[in-house]
């Protein structure tokens, strides 16, 4: 992926916060595939949907037309987010990761950007 651009975003691609929340994506994916086997369908697929919805629904509220669909969206993004955070603490807790760190510093970033979002939601 290109660098993070900054310019009016006519693609959802173009977001910043999208760039960002497809980057956090990425690192769990690669960061489950250390996990025991018997997490595949618990907390593996838990924290894959969870960082998934995110980026998408980043997405489907960037199509959305009215400020108060696009506003929904963004706000499950966040709540995933959250969801998200949780499963990081817990992965850490039962020992399956060391350290969170480089995910949990991907999510705070994109969770500090509401006003890309606001931004976003004004264009409309």
């Amino acid at each position: 992926m290109p660098g993070i651009t900054r310019n009016r975003a006519e693609r959802f691609e173009d977001l910043e916060v999208w760039q960002k929340a497809h980057i956090c994506v990425l690192d769990v994916y690669k960061m489950a595939k250390g996990f025991p086997a018997e997490e595949k369908f618990g907390l593996i697929s838990q924290m894959r949907r969870a960082a998934v919805s995110i980026a998408a629904n980043i997405v489907e509220g960037f199509k959305k037309r009215g400020q108060r669909d696009k506003a929904h969206f963004y706000n499950v993004a966040q709540g995933s987010l959250e969801e998200l955070r949780y499963y990081l603490i817990l992965s850490k807790d039962l020992g399956y990761i060391e350290d969170n760190g480089a995910v949990l510093s991907s999510i705070d970033e994109v969770a500090r950007m509401p006003h890309r979002l606001l931004a976003v939601i004004k264009a409309g």
